[in-house]
């Protein structure tokens, strides 16, 4: 792939053709950007989850943050920071789901993947994979209960979403 071709080359103009429908459509501008429902979901980068959706919310409701398996990394703890003294964040819901890549193995069993695949060696990052994941559920969910900037600030809850029936369980 030539990485050096120029803006409006044709790699692109399926999702920009996708996004002219989209604007002929769009109907939801001029909100001021805080969580009009109180409500931050961090939930994985999975493209079978539907975060408004799946809790009965829409556009300008909730601030969404996704993580490779919905874990609590650095950048999302800031993202949960900011949405709970700006962005009136009262709610936060952690919502990893069943049948996760992440939850398949370990950041070990992840990285060798990746290496047996393109030879890259990924041992250096902390990519959140485990096996065990309700118990990085109630880590992460105790993370930001016990957070000085969150605690008293916001609710916080554990929850498990399943990809093949739509449900929501509240484990935490």
């Amino acid at each position: 792939m030539d990485d050096s071709a120029p803006a409006g080359d044709d790699r692109f103009e399926d999702l920009l053709a996708g996004n002219v429908e989209f604007q002929r459509q769009f109907t939801d501008g001029g909100f001021d950007g805080i969580a009009r429902a109180g409500v931050l979901m961090l939930t994985c980068m999975d493209s079978r989850i539907l975060p408004l959706e799946m809790v009965g919310l829409r556009i300008g409701d909730a601030k969404i943050l996704r993580t490779p398996g919905a874990h609590l990394t650095d950048d999302a703890l800031i993202g949960a920071i900011v949405g709970v003294h700006l962005l009136q964040v009262r709610r936060i819901l952690l919502v990893p789901h069943t049948r996760c890549a992440m939850a398949s193995g370990t950041d070990a069993d992840i990285a060798a993947s990746v290496r047996a695949s393109t030879g890259a060696d990924l041992s250096s990052l902390k990519i959140g994979a485990t096996p065990d994941q309700e118990g990085r559920l109630a880590a992460d969910v105790a993370l930001l209960r016990d957070h000085p900037l969150i605690t008293g600030r916001a609710e916080i809850g554990g929850f498990l979403y399943d990809v093949d029936t739509g449900a929501l369980k509240q484990l935490l």
